[in-house]
């Protein structure tokens, strides 16, 4: 443990997984920020805890077990010329979960339903949404490990580069969950996001790589587009305001 501390080779692996896994950690900011959105506010800060420790339990539980994992990449039947892995098939599972959730809360977004108050208070809403956080945990967190095991040899490396990065989306998520909550347009935004990150996950699993450099290009220069859209309207109350 000591060599590790005072080599320069552990630092700069350190730096450089602990980026990759903030990036990586991009797509579980983005669906804990939409789903707890659907809940109460005091509800929606126990659930984003909930889901962001779960996520650091998972990564870590993951690191320890990387002979197990290692093993998911092992192909284990073969159709219509695909070979298919462990990996590959919690990859598809996921990905589909993400893009039918996105288009559940599109859909719940554009038809409103009367009752919809009344079943985001209840206890069962906030149990199904830790389950879903469960569920994509898991997907998020083995694409995650499964690439810092990739870059690192060391596992007190790869598990400090996820504490620290889970800590990062920890204080990211709830100033990015209240901006979501509070503009309705960037939500569906958000929604969209899902759904794009749902179709590269399930390409994963289909052995046909999608660059998450386009993904998150397109996710920037969106989210900065919306930024200045929010700008203008924030503006323009202002001068409402001020013309009265």
């Amino acid at each position: 443990m000591t060599h590790l501390i005072t080599s320069p080779e552990a630092w700069a692996a350190l730096l450089t997984l602990t980026s990759l896994e903030i990036v990586l950690g991009i797509d579980n900011v983005i669906f804990l920020s939409v789903i707890v959105s659907r809940i109460p506010e005091q509800q929606a800060n126990r659930a984003r805890q909930i889901g962001l420790a779960l996520a650091l339990v998972f990564r870590i539980i993951l690191l320890s077990v990387l002979v197990w994992l290692i093993g998911l990449t092992a192909p284990v039947f073969s159709f219509a010329g695909y070979d298919f892995s462990w990996r590959d098939l919690i990859l598809i599972g996921g990905g589909l979960f993400l893009i039918a959730k996105a288009t559940h809360e599109i859909h719940a977004e554009v038809e409103v339903d009367d009752d919809e108050g009344d079943e985001k208070s209840g206890g069962s809403a906030f149990f199904w949404v830790i389950v879903q956080i469960v569920i994509i945990d898991i997907v998020f967190s083995l694409d995650s490990i499964i690439t810092a095991i990739g870059m690192a040899q060391d596992i007190e490396i790869m598990i400090a580069a996820v504490v620290i990065a889970c800590l990062i989306m920890y204080i990211s998520s709830g100033p990015v969950s209240r901006f979501v909550a509070e503009h309705p347009t960037t939500k569906m935004l958000a929604l969209a996001f899902l759904v794009l990150i749902g179709v590269a996950l399930v390409a994963d699993g289909f052995k046909f790589h999608i660059p998450r450099g386009y993904i998150y290009f397109a996710i920037a220069f969106s989210a900065a587009v919306e930024f200045f859209n929010v700008l203008a309207k924030r503006n323009r109350k202002k001068a409402r305001k001020a013309s009265v």
